[in-house]
């Protein structure tokens, strides 16, 4: 009787064993399937839903992100982007800068019908869309942001934001933003960074329409 419960244990102890074993070598797989951030590295290529289901939410860069309230940011300094959606006949109105706890959030208002896509990315040099003039931007590092799906003001039927640069008090990365205009579907503007090139976050808000960058500390 003590050698079949002996034998009954050891089995049972080999089974246990071999679930273990299962459930490690599944856990240590990896790969494209699994849930993460990103692909990898380089450029995060950020595609809208269809134009019935997009929501601000489903357009936030998955590995750039921050706090809608402030406290801690999490960030990217690789390229993020995304695709316009709807009428894309939409005029950045205004341009602002608000320091938060723990980043600085640069705010493009939007006004027109569709919803804004983006390009951002650090650039060696500001230049302008088609002629490709230098521009001067306060700061060592340079974050291009460029809106899609924008329209000239006569198509939009939207006054454009006047350009002025905006140079932020009490902000802790940004030191300015120069709004530029808009050229064929792209408004671009150009935030100038102290110091080195700082994690950002890329998002949509609604009523009003805004593209907000935050720009970590």
């Amino acid at each position: 009787m003590r050698a079949t419960r002996h034998s009954r244990s050891g089995r049972r102890a080999a089974t246990t064993a071999a679930a273990v074993a299962l459930l490690l070598t599944a856990g240590c797989g990896g790969g494209a399937d699994l849930p993460g951030y990103g692909d990898g590295g380089g450029a995060t290529e950020i595609t809208s839903p269809p134009e019935d289901t997009a929501s601000p939410e489903d357009a936030a860069s998955p590995d750039a992100t921050a706090s809608p309230d402030g406290g801690t940011f999490e960030g990217s300094t690789d390229a993020a982007s995304g695709e316009p959606g709807g009428d894309q006949l939409l005029t950045v109105t205004d341009v602002a800068v608000e320091p938060q706890d723990g980043f600085d959030r640069v705010t493009f208002t939007l006004d027109g019908s569709g919803t804004p896509g983006w390009r951002v990315e650090y650039v060696d040099q500001a230049l302008d869309p088609g002629k490709g003039d230098a521009v001067d931007v306060a700061g060592d590092a340079v974050l291009q942001v460029v809106v899609l799906g924008t329209a000239i003001p006569m198509d939009s039927g939207v006054e454009e934001y006047d350009g002025a640069p905006v140079e932020p008090d009490g902000a802790t990365s940004v030191e300015e933003v120069v709004y530029r205009f808009v050229f064929e579907g792209q408004s671009t503007a150009f935030v100038g960074v102290d110091g080195e090139a700082r994690p950002f976050a890329v998002s949509v808000e609604e009523d009003p329409t805004r593209l907000v960058v935050d720009v970590g500390h």
